[in-house]
Formats: structure tokens, C-alpha cells, sequence
């Protein structure tokens, strides 16, 4: 797979229209980072936000590499209140586009996300 189509199906590309409902004031930490972290949570098995703070703990140091975590990590709470805040509908939209770019890229082949094949 060539870096273009890496980036095709890059989780910050496809979010990186969402709207951030948050004040300024309120912004410890970066929507798409809160975005990215949830995502590869839920994958991996998370079933809710203390399992999604879990999940970022046990991999801070992998996630620091390819997101900017100014602030470290958030908390549960954070990500309840912001994905409480979220437009649904276009956050659906994001993630289709994604989901659509990735099934793209792997062009009929089976991808095993629960270990299973």
C-alpha cells in the first residue's frame, strides 16, 4: 500500500471536519485525538468509556506516536462529555467516509478485527 493510500484511509483525514462543540476554554484536548483513541478502543474491544480510558493508558506510548496528545491523556469523563456534545450526524458522516476508504484499500480482502477470520 503506497503513503496515498495510507492517507486515504487516515482516521484524522476523514474526521477532520467535525465540528468541535466545545468552548475554547474547554479544550484540554484535541477532538481528533479523542476521535482516534475511541476508535482503536472500540476495535480493540472497548464497551465504554472507562474501558476506552483503559484501553489509552495501556497504549499511551504507541498512541504518542502518531498523535500529538498535547495534554496527555483524557480522562473518561472527557470522552463521555464530548462525544455527548458531538453532531450525530456528522459524525456519521465521518466515520462512513472512513469505513468506505478503508474497505476501498483492502478491495475485497477480509480484515479480522476480533481475531476471528
Amino acid at each position: 500500500m503506497s503513503q496515498g493510500q495510507v492517507l486515504d484511509a487516515s482516521i484524522l483525514m476523514h474526521f477532520a471536519s467535525l465540528e468541535d462543540p466545545r468552548d475554547n476554554r474547554g479544550k484540554e484536548h484535541l477532538l481528533l485525538d479523542i476521535i482516534t483513541i475511541s476508535i482503536c478502543a472500540v476495535l480493540s474491544g472497548a464497551k465504554g468509556w472507562e474501558d476506552i480510558a483503559e484501553y489509552e493508558r495501556a497504549k499511551q506510548e504507541w498512541l504518542s506516536t502518531f498523535l500529538p496528545l498535547p495534554n496527555g491523556i483524557p480522562c473518561a469523563d472527557a470522552f463521555a462529555r464530548v462525544f455527548a456534545r458531538l453532531e450525530e450526524q456528522q459524525l456519521q458522516e465521518c466515520f462512513g467516509s472512513w469505513v468506505k476508504a478503508i474497505s476501498n484499500r483492502v478491495a475485497g480482502d477480509n480484515v479480522g478485527i476480533d481475531g476471528k477470520k
